[in-house]
């Protein structure tokens, strides 16, 4: 893959990643700032990717890792307040988003990838790096947790 084909790509995966970088940081402005970078890591990089059908999950763990070098540093959590600017389509209601941000990171990474960004049980797991059964069980005890929280506050 050249530089061509990874700009081509690229453009329809730009809102995807930049509603997983505003999940993960919870500022646009962060948001922007990190896909950018993930953009420019992988161009520095291209010539790593060894098979050019993970593309998307490729660009989608280097930006996941910006993000957590990014909550590393700042060393804060995101407040709930910023993520008001997400639009219905990636959280239906407040509690729903509460719920998703009290997860652990390892769970609430993978129902990012899972629910928010449509991506396959494979996809994510092959993008997190673990396996298949691990994500799967990471993905059932999220639902779990989740179906819990939502149940007690009367949203299920």
């Amino acid at each position: 893959m050249n530089s061509e084909e990874m700009a081509s790509r690229l453009e329809p995966l730009r809102q995807r990643l930049y509603r997983t970088a505003l999940a993960f940081l919870g500022s646009e402005a962060a948001a922007l700032d990190a896909v950018d970078e993930a953009v420019y890591r992988a161009l520095r990089s291209l010539k790593k990717l060894r098979r050019d059908e993970y593309f998307e999950t490729w660009i989608t763990r280097i930006l996941i890792n910006i993000c957590k070098d990014e909550l590393r540093k700042s060393a804060r959590l995101r407040p709930l307040d910023e993520l008001g600017e997400l639009s219905a389509e990636d959280y239906d209601a407040l509690p729903v988003r509460e719920a998703v941000a009290a997860l652990p990171a390892e769970l609430r990474e993978l129902i990012m990838l899972r629910f928010f960004m449509r991506f396959t049980l494979a996809e994510s797991a092959e993008t997190l790096g673990i396996p298949q059964g691990t994500a799967a069980s990471r993905e059932r005890r999220a639902l779990k947790l989740l179906r819990l929280e939502l149940s007690e506050e009367g949203e299920l």
